[in-house]
C-alpha cells in the first residue's frame, strides 16, 4: 500500500485529488492538509510513502518543504503538482531533489503511474517541462546583485537596502542598475519578476 500526504491549498483541487487516488486498490491517503507548515508535520508524524506536494501555499512552500525533509532525512518521496511551468521552480525542484514535477493539467492517469514510477525509484518530469532541464540557463546575477534584489522584492527602499546592507545608497543604485543591464530588461520590476521566474532569487 502506497501512504500519501496531500499538501494543496485549494480545497476543491484537494478534495478530487483525494477521491480519485483512493479509488486504486494500491493508495491509501493518510492525511490532506491546506499549508506547507502543516505539510511538514504530517510527514512526520505519519511518515507516508510519499507527499503530493503543491508549489505556492500558506506558510511553507512545497519547494521550502521538499528542502526541508532532505535536510531532516526524512524517506518520503516527494512529488510537486503545479500550475507553474516555469523553468526557474523546476530547477529549484531539482536542487531539492524531488522525485517527480508534474503540471496539473496532466490526466489523472498519468499521475497515477508517476506515483508507481517513484514509488519504483523513478523519476518523472512533465513531458511538457523536460526539455527545459537540458537548456538550463546560466544566472549572470553576483550574490550582492541578488541580495539586493531580494530586498527590493521585499519591497525595501534604496535608502533601506543600503542600511541593511552597509552600503551607500549610490552603491545599491549602482547595484540595481547592473542587474537590470544583466537581465535586459527596463525596471527594478521587471528585473525582480524575470530573476523570480528563473529561480535566481
Amino acid at each position: 500500500m502506497i501512504r500519501i500526504v496531500i499538501a494543496e491549498d485549494q480545497h476543491m483541487l484537494r478534495g478530487a485529488f483525494a477521491s480519485l487516488l483512493q479509488l486504486e486498490d494500491d493508495i491509501d491517503i493518510v492525511a490532506q492538509v491546506s499549508d506547507g507548515g502543516e505539510a511538514l508535520r504530517m510527514i512526520e508524524a505519519c511518515t507516508p510513502d510519499l507527499c503530493l506536494l503543491d508549489i505556492e501555499m500558506p506558510g511553507l512552500t512545497g519547494l521550502e518543504v521538499a528542502a526541508s525533509v532532505r535536510r531532516s532525512g526524512l524517506p518520503c518521496k516527494i512529488m510537486i503538482v503545479t500550475t507553474f511551468a516555469r523553468p526557474g521552480y523546476l530547477q529549484q525542484a531539482m536542487d531539492a531533489s524531488v522525485d517527480a514535477y508534474l503540471l496539473k493539467d496532466e490526466p489523472i492517469e498519468f499521475l497515477i503511474e508517476a506515483i508507481r514510477k517513484v514509488m519504483q525509484g523513478g523519476r518523472v518530469v512533465s513531458p511538457y517541462l523536460a526539455a527545459s532541464l537540458f537548456t538550463h540557463e546560466a544566472n549572470p546575477l553576483t550574490e550582492r546583485e541578488q541580495e539586493v534584489l531580494r530586498l527590493a522584492a521585499d519591497g525595501a527602499t534604496t535608502r533601506q537596502i543600503a542600511g541593511s546592507l552597509y552600503l551607500t545608497t549610490g552603491t545599491v543604485r549602482n547595484y540595481l542598475s547592473s542587474a537590470i543591464q544583466k537581465l535586459e530588461v527596463e525596471t527594478r520590476h521587471h528585473a525582480i519578476q524575470k530573476a523570480k521566474d528563473r529561480g535566481w532569487l
